[in-house]
Formats: structure tokens, C-alpha cells, sequence
């Protein structure tokens, strides 16, 4: 029986190549938080989530004086009991936010941890639906100074030449007109028969202002509409998919299993996106798409497709990984040492223990928001 012995945690600042933005945010940089949990048979799993784009620290803060002293000590294999532990810990602090992707980024080191031990990839140590590859669409599309809509076009055709049969771009930020052209440039670029997603990022506040966007996208046959209001705005999600044909999506922000239970009960949305790197693990997203499966509804995990491929392939109600094909805005993909390898729009699923992949210590270091001389600060 392997016992966990140590928790280490970092956090990374990584700036990005060009200053970007969506509907919503511009973003300069973006913080990670990396934890590595070691246990007693010399085997070590990590975990990680997005932190902000300023104030990631506060996940290191909540693992280092909420949860990893709890887990000192206890068998690895406890997962469920760990995450239950954890979460009453919550309680008080938060539930959601920095000190729930604490808990999701533990989980995450744990459930990799063990099929390392076990010497399984992730996704046959969960139970495997698929055996070589799951399919991803290529997600960019984001606002750039001096990006025309026939630059942007050309983006999105550029992943089409490359094997996609599915692209994302960001929609939101410009006046009806302006994204009417967006979209209206992005769809004659790709043709007819590639599905194109679109990304809000919580662009509308009202249910008139979202129709006025709608009636226009509708013209160019998206295949959802992601994240078009708050979070929390459950009810205009609901009101939104009865009035558009378009597939309603979201949940990447949304945390808990009784946040999804809502937007399944009213109807707020036909795709989930709900991310394990948020919403409060591997273990929480897996209830998730469990409770979402029984209402027949998908699911399409957002951002860290070298977590999520894992859990696609796990999943019989999971549809799409999300795939970033540069280091332009996922550039997490700078503090990993290797990354997915793509065909003909499907993701090839690693045969290495785990997740796959390590940090890359060299990348972690020069990132790093330092305490100390170390990156790491270790919790034994």
C-alpha cells in the first residue's frame, strides 16, 4: 500500500507572444498552478490548473494550508474518500474558484499518481471506450490587433488543411454587424461541411441583445454557441436555447455536480463543457458526465486537452476534445515535456503511464513566481 509522503506546489507566470483577447478579457499572461504529489513506492503524480491571468498564488495558498497537510500520510488509492475530505474543508473558503481548482489539481495528481503506479495510461486505468485516438476540434479564432475577418478566415482554413473537421473562433466582443462578418468570412473559409463552434465567453448580459447576435449567426450554421451568458445566469441559458436552433453550450467555469444538475434540469444547455481542471477534478467531472448521460446530453470538456483526451476516451457520452494547436494562448504547453500528436482531426491517445507527460523543470523554473531559491515549495 503506497502512502503519499509529500505535496509539492508551484506557481507559473507564462506571458503570452502577443497580447490577446475575446469578448470579455484581454490577456497578457497567464498563471498556472502545478502541484506533484510523491508517494512511498517512489512513484510521483502531478496535477495542474489555469490560476488567472494575475493572482495564481491563491491555488498555491489553498493547497499548501488547506488540503496538503491532510493528505500526508493517507493511501493514494483513497481518492474518493480524499476528495470528500477535501471538499468539506471547502466549506468555509470557497466552493468554487481558486480553492476548488486546489482540490481539482490534487485529485488530478492523484488519479494520475495511481495509474502511473499501476503502469496503465489514464484513460484505460478510468475504463477505456476507445483504444487509439478520440476527436478533437482546433480552437482559436481569438482577437488579435490587425486580425480582418479574411485573416481570421485564413486561420481557421489553416486547421481544416491540417485534418480538422471542427474549428472554434471567439464571438462577442464587436457589434452584431462586425461579428456577422466574422463569422460570415470564418464559414466561407472553411466550406460548408466543417462544423464551426463559437465562443462568447459570457459576451451578453440580456436575452435581446443575444438574439440580435443569434439572428445573424444562425445564417452561417454554427454548431453551438458556447458560454453566451454569466455563469450563473442559468435561466437566460434555458430562455436562449428555446428561442436560437443553434446547440447551446457552456460550463467551463461552472463548479460542483449540483451547478450542472441545475442547467440539466432546465434545459440551459445540450453540451456541457465542464472542466476537470475547475469544476473539482477528474472525480467530480466524471459524476458530472455521468449525471449528464442519463439526460442524454454530451459533454465536451474545455481547454487542457492532455487531461481531458483521457477523459474523452473514457466517457461514451464525451464528443470532442478541445485542442489548441500552437502555444499562442494554451501556453501551458511551454511547461510540459510532450505533447499530443494529432490526425486527421483525432487526438492520439499516449500508451505511457499516467497522464503522459511531466513538467519540463527547466521551463517550471524559468516561469516560476519564487518564495524562495526553489520553485517548488514542498509540504511533507
Amino acid at each position: 500500500m503506497a502512502r503519499i509522503e509529500s505535496v509539492s506546489i508551484a506557481t507559473c507566470r507564462v506571458p503570452l507572444k502577443k497580447v490577446t483577447a475575446f469578448a470579455t478579457r484581454t490577456v497578457s499572461a497567464r498563471d498556472y498552478g502545478l502541484v506533484r504529489i510523491g508517494s512511498s513506492d517512489g512513484t510521483e503524480g502531478i496535477g495542474f490548473c489555469y490560476a488567472g491571468s494575475t493572482g495564481g498564488t491563491i491555488v498555491a495558498q489553498a493547497v499548501e494550508q488547506l488540503f496538503a497537510p491532510m493528505l500526508i500520510g493517507r493511501d493514494s488509492l483513497l481518492v474518493e474518500g480524499l476528495w470528500e475530505r477535501m471538499f468539506r474543508e471547502s466549506l468555509l473558503h470557497g466552493r468554487a474558484g481558486s480553492v476548488m481548482r486546489a482540490i481539482s489539481i490534487l485529485d488530478c495528481a492523484l488519479w494520475d499518481l495511481n495509474a502511473r503506479a499501476a503502469k496503465l495510461p489514464l484513460y484505460k486505468y478510468l475504463g477505456a471506450c476507445v483504444e487509439d485516438a478520440v476527436p478533437a476540434y482546433a480552437s482559436g479564432g481569438y482577437y488579435l490587433e490587425g486580425k480582418t475577418p479574411k485573416k481570421l478566415g485564413a486561420e481557421l482554413a489553416a486547421y481544416v488543411r491540417a485534418g480538422f473537421s471542427a474549428v472554434k473562433m471567439k464571438v462577442g466582443r464587436l457589434s452584431p454587424r462586425q461579428e456577422e462578418a466574422r463569422v460570415k468570412a470564418a464559414r466561407d473559409a472553411i466550406g460548408p461541411d466543417v462544423e464551426l463552434m463559437l465562443d462568447a465567453n459570457n459576451a451578453w448580459q440580456d436575452l435581446p441583445t443575444a438574439m440580435r447576435y443569434m439572428e445573424r449567426f444562425e445564417l452561417y450554421d454554427p454548431y453551438w454557441i458556447e458560454e453566451p451568458f454569466f455563469p450563473d445566469d442559468i435561466d437566460n441559458h434555458a430562455r436562449l436555447s428555446r428561442l436560437t436552433r443553434v446547440t447551446v453550450a457552456t460550463g467551463e467555469i461552472g463548479t460542483g455536480r449540483w451547478h450542472f444538475k441545475e442547467i440539466l434540469d432546465k434545459g440551459a444547455a445540450q453540451i456541457l463543457q465542464h472542466d476537470a481542471l475547475v469544476c473539482g477534478g477528474v472525480s467530480e467531472w466524471r459524476r458530472i458526465a455521468a449525471t449528464a448521460s442519463s439526460y442524454n446530453v454530451t459533454v465536451c470538456p474545455h481547454w487542457f486537452h492532455d487531461l481531458h483526451v483521457h477523459l474523452v476516451a473514457s466517457t461514451p457520452n464525451a464528443r470532442y476534445v478541445e485542442f489548441f494547436p500552437d502555444d499562442a494562448v494554451l501556453n501551458f504547453r511551454r511547461l510540459i515535456d510532450t505533447q499530443l500528436r494529432h490526425h486527421n482531426g483525432m487526438l492520439v491517445l499516449p500508451k505511457t503511464p499516467g497522464l503522459g507527460f511531466g513538467f519540463d523543470q527547466k521551463a517550471v523554473a524559468s516561469h516560476a513566481l519564487r518564495r524562495g531559491r526553489s520553485a517548488w515549495t514542498v509540504i511533507r
